[in-house]
């Protein structure tokens, strides 16, 4: 069994990574509601793969005979200031999660839970490239500017996501 610093920790980003689900979904929406079905369908595969982190948290704490303590998930934000100003905010929330999970390394290391530190290397790597995603998409939104074609065509390619 992990200690009980560890358990609280995990237990706490569980949480985060489901309401990560949570505020894709409702990016998504508002990304719908624009006609951006393409940006639509990427958020909400968005938010599968973070209720996918959540559950993979989840797993870890069964398997290590220890306890889920599942909290209330905040209501997300629903109300956006167009496609980048949607962009920047995943970009500042990935960052925060990317904090949340080195919290969890540390904790990790302070109590000399091995085990622990190796399984959320995984999550580390995964941050990274969440936040390199994110920045790709936001560096295309300023290029792009208010160039319509531009936007149809990245609304293209993002629905393209698998």
């Amino acid at each position: 069994m992990i200690s009980e610093k560890i358990n609280e920790i995990l237990n706490e980003q569980i949480n985060k990574e489901f309401y990560s689900g949570y505020l894709y979904l409702s990016m998504s929406a508002y990304m719908k509601e624009l006609g951006l079905f393409g940006f639509s369908s990427w958020l909400r595969l968005q938010a599968k793969e973070e209720v996918e982190h959540g559950l993979k948290l989840f797993d870890y704490l069964i398997e290590r005979n220890s306890f889920v303590t599942l909290k209330q998930i905040k209501t997300p934000e629903f109300e956006f200031q167009g496609i980048i100003s949607v962009f920047n905010k995943i970009y500042e929330h990935e960052k925060c999660i990317t904090e949340s999970v080195m919290k969890v390394a540390k904790a990790a290391e302070e109590e000399c839970d091995r085990t622990t530190l190796s399984f959320i290397d995984w999550f580390i790597n995964e941050q990274i490239e969440e936040e390199q995603n994110i920045k790709n998409i936001i560096k295309r939104l300023e290029l792009f500017g208010d160039d319509k074609v531009a936007l149809y065509l990245m609304d293209k390619e993002l629905s393209e996501r698998v």
